[in-house]
């Protein structure tokens, strides 16, 4: 029970379309048009997700865990083979895997919540088809010494960009160095939609063009099938709030950075009770999530929480120890980074429509809570 009147949201939604009637007014061209399925907002909305990505070709479908599906089927990843990727994500990397029939070979991870380059080459055998980064919480991986391995050895990458959207490194943006990066616009992501969609981008036109197939059922036009594919189409409904607020996404992620890194000073001091994690030089790190290391996490989280701060845990199960993975016989001890983390782990409230008075607020119960 919430013992304070103050309240710091980790959802936005409701502020962010505190005004409806500009979004409805999109949405109500889509009626008149009757063009609801691969239509002209669908078509707009890639040109423009391609072009605020830098990259040539934009696949729109039908969530972020498609993205990642289709983008594994299209490179041939089926029974038998292996994909690696890391346990510090959620479920929807790791179902993907599994739907093409493969095999998820974890890696664990370092500081900043992504995977540890340094351990992937000891993980690639024979069965190994490709290797799947997660860009987790909006920081990007090491993504120049994981291409080099990559490259090595004859591997593909598939980058999970569903959390990191004007993420980059040095200036080269998130799917600069895969076969293709994976998006969500998923309601709580930094560029969002009213339901599901996701995005794939590539640099590759031979690849977009068979993405657009197959996420409409192979077809090549009405009568011809060219490939047997499924249904993954973003709705025009869905491309018309995307095209409303694509032009906001920058201003979006630049709150979010700011916000970051209001947090990252103000909770200097806390050496002991709380960690940030390293900030990477030349990493631009977008924030979906801003997650420190804490001590005595369970009672801060419910402290928090008690007075009114939405703080989260993203989140308290390792991927490798969830029932689900049972079969692949991980045990505990297997990723140390990732199972302490899990441990330790709390995320703040850190989205564009926080008041300077939210930020002040929860830096101060958190240094209420710790004595400080």
């Amino acid at each position: 029970m919430t013992t304070s009147h103050h309240r710091v949201p980790f959802s936005y939604l409701d502020r962010q379309f505190q005004d409806l009637e500009g979004y409805l007014d999109e949405i109500r061209q889509v009626a008149k048009s009757a063009d609801f399925t691969l239509g002209g907002a669908v078509a707009e909305f890639e040109r423009r997700f391609a072009s605020l990505c830098q990259m040539p070709y934009a696949v729109s479908v039908g969530s972020g865990t498609d993205a990642i599906t289709l983008s594994l089927k299209m490179l041939g990843v089926g029974p038998g083979d292996e994909v690696i990727t890391t346990p510090t994500t959620f479920i929807a990397t790791i179902g993907p895997i599994v739907s093409t029939g493969a095999r998820p070979v974890f890696v664990d991870s370092e500081d900043g919540f992504v995977i540890d380059p340094q351990l992937i080459e000891a993980s690639i055998t024979p069965q190994t088809k490709a290797i799947l980064p997660v860009h987790y919480t909006g920081n990007v991986a090491d993504m120049p010494r994981i291409a080099e391995i990559a490259d090595k050895h004859g591997l593909p990458i598939v980058e999970d960009a569903c959390q990191s959207i004007m993420g980059s490194i040095d200036g080269n943006p998130v799917g600069s160095w895969g076969k293709s990066a994976c998006f969500s616009l998923h309601p709580l992501k930094n560029l969002n939609v009213w339901g599901d969609g996701g995005v794939i981008v590539t640099r590759f036109v031979e690849f977009a063009e068979h993405l657009r197939l197959y996420r409409n059922h192979g077809l090549a036009n009405r009568d011809e099938v060219e490939m047997f594919g499924v249904n993954s189409r973003l709705d025009s409904v869905q491309a018309a709030i995307g095209n409303r607020l694509i032009g906001e996404t920058e201003s979006i992620t630049a709150r979010r950075v700011a916000n970051a890194e209001f947090y990252d000073q103000a909770l200097i001091g806390l050496e002991g009770f709380v960690s940030v994690p390293i900030r990477r030089p030349g990493v631009r790190h977008v924030y979906h999530l801003y997650i420190v290391r804490v001590a005595r996490r369970n009672e801060l989280l419910a402290y928090l929480n008690d007075h009114g701060v939405e703080a989260k845990v993203h989140y308290p199960i390792p991927m490798h120890l969830q029932p689900a993975a049972a079969y692949l016989g991980y045990k505990t001890g297997d990723f140390p980074v990732c199972e302490a983390d899990c441990q330790s782990i709390i995320t703040l409230p850190a989205h564009q429509h926080l008041t300077q008075d939210e930020l002040d607020y929860t830096v101060e119960m958190i240094r209420r809570f710790y004595g400080e």
